[in-house]
């Protein structure tokens, strides 16, 4: 028996029964492929991991509409998660872009007044960030239709997020129009609905998830363009069913989105929009004991960490146009902000990432470019010790390229293997055949800090999609 789950977006997803599908579940846990032959293998992978922990349902609902800034018609998915309880165990943390969206003020308030949270609402298509109007007014009104919906106390109880075209006003009437649909569509089975309904440009969902002190720790992510978070990620969605106390689970986040999302980069423009929450329902309480919950914690915090970094490399792959992911890995630094600086250097850089895509292994651009931001960040560094591995193969010592027709051949099978599409395709996959990243190895030779930093490649495909984004 099959029952089917469509977008606004038309995408459908066909399903089956909870209890049909927990042993084929389990035994995909235990041996996640990373390599994918088609769409549906990717997403029978994710469905595979895609149960909610317990305590949280998700629904799904879309319309169209024409904003009243273009003369177009869009289309507009909103996606709940909604807990069976309010909850205070939730933390957030948000993007410093100094123009940002009015559900990340929001948030910032039901952040710090410390109020229960029972729901996070998403739309996408609009970011609601500096539009003419009310923004915080249009928000705060969607979010008290969805409590009302929702069957809430109050709109406080809802975090509401947005991402897509910065600018355009909520669509408000056909928002809260939606509503009682979002509400009837709610179901506690998986969470591979909503990774799908947050898309913008974003080719696949992107979904996550590990075991944890007895619960299980779920994450989403959407995002393509516009990378570079200096917090977390575009957006980004945790849950949880472990009651980590509130205090905790902040400190654990963003420990976790330092060493994660803002680590990765894939074009160096900064979200007006981003947003990481973790939401926990609380229905697996840690153990007793003080040696007993201490260790349940460090196993929390392991996962959630695991499943942060996981997707933040999914958002790079994932990225617009991307055909190459490249993994930098910095060690040697003197402190972990230098080491995380050189990393980014080179995933930020157009001339390298340029190289890449073309599967041109032009190494001069790689230390060029690492050379560029030493010379600014740390000027008086000795740098006699620093080496330069890519793909394993040693590219520069002492001082000097250790470069010949062979490591040239070597460098060029990496790149190349290291390819999303077929070569001669540029055309971008609606799924990752691979997780294979492009690996460089930067030791300074100076200290003991280190980082690993993922983005991807500047293609062709890029250009034309932020070229006509808008429409």
């Amino acid at each position: 028996m099959l029952f089917a789950v469509t977008f606004a977006a038309g995408y459908t997803l066909a399903r089956s029964p909870v209890h049909a599908r927990g042993a084929a579940r389990s035994a995909v846990r235990a041996a996640a492929p990373t390599e994918f032959a088609s769409e549906d293998a990717h997403l029978a992978a994710l469905d595979a991991i895609a149960e909610l922990p317990a305590g949280f349902r998700v629904g799904t609902s879309g319309f169209t509409f024409t904003p009243k800034e273009a003369k177009i018609t869009a289309t507009m998915n909103l996606t709940a998660v909604v807990l069976d309880k309010p909850t205070s165990n939730w933390a957030a943390v948000f993007t410093r872009n100094a123009f940002c969206g009015a559900p990340i003020k929001i948030g910032r308030k039901r952040l710090s007044e410390g109020k229960a949270l029972q729901a996070i609402l998403v739309n996408n298509k609009i970011s609601n960030v500096c539009a003419e109007g009310t923004g915080v007014g249009d928000a705060e009104a969607v979010c008290d239709a969805a409590a009302a919906s929702l069957g809430l106390k109050g709109g406080d109880a809802v975090l509401p997020c947005s991402t897509g075209v910065i600018g355009w006003r909520l669509p408000l009437d056909s928002m809260v129009f939606a509503m009682p649909e979002l509400a009837e569509s709610l179901q506690g089975d998986s969470l591979l609905p909503a990774a799908r309904a947050i898309m913008t440009t974003d080719r696949y969902p992107k979904l996550r998830a590990q075991p944890a002190a007895g619960g299980r720790v779920c994450g989403i992510a959407k995002g393509a363009g516009m990378i570079e978070p200096n917090m977390a990620t575009m957006l980004a969605f945790v849950l949880t069913d472990v009651a980590i106390p509130r205090g905790e689970m902040q400190r654990m986040l963003r420990a976790a989105a330092d060493a994660s999302f803002n680590c990765m980069s894939v074009d160096a423009d900064q979200s007006t929009s981003d947003t990481l929450v973790c939401v926990s329902s609380n229905r697996v309480p840690l153990p007793d004991g003080e040696k007993a919950a201490a260790a349940a914690l460090a196993e929390f915090e392991a996962a959630l960490g695991a499943v942060c970094g996981q997707l933040a490399e999914d958002t790079a792959r994932n990225g617009e146009g991307t055909q190459h992911v490249i993994r930098v890995d910095v060690r040697g630094a003197p402190d972990a902000e230098l080491a995380r600086g050189v990393g980014k250097a080179v995933v930020n850089s157009p001339l390298f990432k340029a190289a890449v895509a073309g599967n041109d292994p032009n190494v001069g651009r790689l230390v060029s470019t690492v050379g560029s931001y030493l010379g600014s960040a740390a000027p008086e560094m000795e740098l006699e010790r620093c080496t330069m591995k890519m793909g394993g193969a040693l590219i520069f010592e002492k001082g000097a390229f250790r470069i010949s027709p062979s490591v040239e051949d070597e460098l060029y099978k990496t790149l190349s293997t290291a390819r999303l599409s077929p070569a001669g395709d540029d055309a971008s996959l609606p799924y990752p055949p691979h997780e294979r990243c492009v690996e460089i190895a930067i030791d300074l030779g100076v200290g003991d800090a280190s980082a690993v930093v993922v983005g991807s490649d500047l293609t062709k495909e890029y250009v034309s999609i932020n070229a006509d984004y808008r429409s």
